[in-house]
């Protein structure tokens, strides 16, 4: 199977599983989970590894192309665990004091989008998700 096909068929499961996930944890069909970021597994995880992987496969593991892709992979991954996991924190404290700030004012309340990042177990469910997919296919 094509590289790229692979890639995009880890994505598709994660983004599904997130989907299902939500609906038996909270009862609730919410399609936005199939495109949103944010939450268990992390569909970038599962993209960037089942990539990396299938082209350690295909190209060798001591490849310059190898080496790029999983160059391109840690940093994914350490950006969805860390920069955009601190930014959502971030939204959540401004969320909040808008929120203080509301009820005593007037002004126009726009929320900020509180999940962007993920965790560190999200960030590795979404790169064994990502491993299995690679072997799978």
């Amino acid at each position: 199977m094509p590289i790229i096909a692979t890639s995009l068929i880890a994505w598709l499961i994660a983004q599904s599983l997130k989907f299902l996930i939500t609906l038996l944890r909270f009862k609730k069909i919410d399609f936005r989970k199939f495109i949103s970021p944010g939450g268990m597994p992390s569909a970038h995880s599962a993209l960037v590894s089942s990539l990396t992987l299938k082209v350690g496969l295909m190209e060798g593991f001591g490849s310059t192309l190898f080496a790029i892709c999983l160059v391109f992979s840690l940093i994914v991954m350490y950006d969805a665990a860390g920069v955009r996991h601190a930014a959502g924190k971030q939204a959540q404290i401004l969320n909040r004091l808008v929120e203080d700030y509301y009820k005593s004012h007037t002004i126009s309340e726009k929320r900020l989008k509180e999940l962007l990042g993920h965790t560190p177990i999200e960030v590795f469910g979404g790169m064994l998700l990502g491993i299995i997919i690679a072997l799978l296919l």
